[in-house]
């Protein structure tokens, strides 16, 4: 027997895009597209196949496009990119759950997927019966599913609600039922896209460790996630997509650093910044990482002062701000951060000064989003403002107060505002505001 659990071939999938269609202006109009009516229908439905002949054609969105790669019986498989890369419906193809356009895939074993939350869930059954349904989908017996029914029910920790018809669970329980339905079952092919993440970070954890447990077993496991520490931790080996194409597959070290490091230099800085959200009347004009004597020091070392000074400009003056600097590790986790608190007063053009006093960081690579955001909601958001790296540390005593896997807010920050060339506000000593060890998995946007 074959070690491979599945075989993908140049599989392509592509999807038709609607448009919107003129509306008639006058009466006469409006009786000639009536009378055309069935003849262009016809046209559109003669279309909807012909992918391969009109590949270029500007209706059309390729969400894939001759993606090959072989997964062993074992293997437990990271698949990363951005939104839009086709990780979703490589994983929706895999599953049966959609067709491709083109190639093939090869799969061998029984395949239990999570894709959505409530995906294979009867809205109007209860929680346990869209148990037994589940298994029954998946070719178990009757007697199969009782053995296994207590420790779904165990792990999912909703046994009060399983009388409860599904429509009446919140998505968190969904996510929970549904993810100890899919690995309890003992498919050998296990599917789990990201829908984890509406997961409370106690359960996401649960999680990790099943799916732990099941590739233990013996069993492919394929995982789709934002989380690069859990894929890094978790998988075995890790696939980049980027615009529908693998753009590369190894080791999940390897990979995840060539992919966050190829779109650190596509979308950084405070210049021409893609991914830059701004609807503030005050917005960064730029911004420099400097020493605690005023010298640019794109890499700093841990132990030392770090300066974020950024620059801004606001359409009026007396505007109320948060200013927030967050740093990611290379796993894009949020690891510290540093905030103005209450908010500072803005003048028509100034710069703000936040001070890591000690840069409690481990050696390795970092990023930093800035974020000004007003009393009443509207913000500039800039992504990736700031890309450094620590090669050195001070010495021994502050490696021993870090953690490689997480830092926490372990020193105080300096606040320093001046408007216009004159000093605004100076704050020395500000504790930072949070310990993010609280919770590994909080994201950057929870800072705001």
């Amino acid at each position: 027997m074959t070690d491979i659990a599945i075989k993908v071939e140049r599989l392509s999938k592509a999807y038709r895009l609607g448009a919107m269609e003129e509306r008639p202006e006058t009466l006469i109009q409006a009786g000639l597209n009536m009378i055309s009516a069935p003849l262009r229908n016809f046209r559109r439905l003669r279309s909807l196949d012909t992918f391969s002949s009109d590949r270029e054609a500007s209706d059309i969105l390729w969400a894939l496009q001759d993606v090959s790669f072989d997964i062993k019986r074992g293997e437990v498989v990271g698949f990363v990119g951005r939104n839009g890369a086709g990780k979703s419906t490589l994983l929706k193809i895999l599953s049966r759950i959609t067709e491709p356009t083109s190639g093939r895939a090869e799969i061998r074993g029984r395949v239990s997927s999570l894709l959505e939350v409530g995906t294979g869930f009867h809205p109007e059954l209860s929680g346990r019966e869209n148990i037994y349904m589940n298994g029954t989908i998946l070719g178990m017996k009757k007697a199969e599913i009782d053995r296994k029914y207590d420790e779904i029910v165990e792990f999912s920790g909703v046994e009060r609600f399983l009388e409860t018809p599904v429509k009446r669970y919140s998505s968190g329980m969904k996510v929970r039922l549904a993810f100890s339905v899919a690995a309890h079952l003992e498919p050998e092919i296990l599917i789990i896209d990201e829908v984890l993440a509406v997961g409370d970070a106690e359960f996401q954890k649960k999680c990790l460790g099943k799916m732990q447990d099941v590739a233990g077993g013996g069993r492919t496991v394929l995982f789709v996630s934002h989380n690069m520490a859990a894929i890094q931790n978790l998988c075995t080996r890790a696939i980049a997509l980027i615009g529908g194409q693998v753009c590369d597959d190894g080791l999940p070290e390897t990979v995840i650093e060539d992919y966050l490091a190829r779109f650190r230099g596509q979308s950084g800085g405070f210049g021409d910044n893609p991914e830059r959200r701004t609807s503030s009347a005050a917005t960064f004009t730029g911004g420099r990482m400097l020493t605690s004597d005023g010298v640019e020091n794109p890499n700093p070392f841990a132990g030392e002062p770090t300066v974020f000074e950024l620059d801004y400009t606001a359409e009026r003056s007396s505007i109320e701000a948060r200013v927030v600097v967050i740093i990611f590790n290379q796993h894009n986790v949020a690891v510290t951060q540093l905030r103005t608190e209450p908010p500072i007063t803005l003048g028509k053009r100034g710069v703000i000064r936040l001070t890591l006093k000690d840069t409690p960081l481990p050696i390795g690579k970092y990023t930093a989003d800035v974020k000004l955001k007003e009393k009443d909601g509207n913000e500039d958001t800039v992504p990736n403002a700031f890309q450094f790296e620590i090669y050195f540390v001070k010495d021994c005593l502050h490696l021993a107060k870090v953690s490689s896997r997480m830092s926490s807010a372990l020193s105080r920050q300096d606040l320093e505002h001046v408007i216009d060339g004159e000093t605004a506000s100076a704050v020395p000593g500000r504790k930072l505001s949070r310990d993010v060890d609280e919770n590994p998995l909080v994201s950057g946007e929870q800072f705001g």
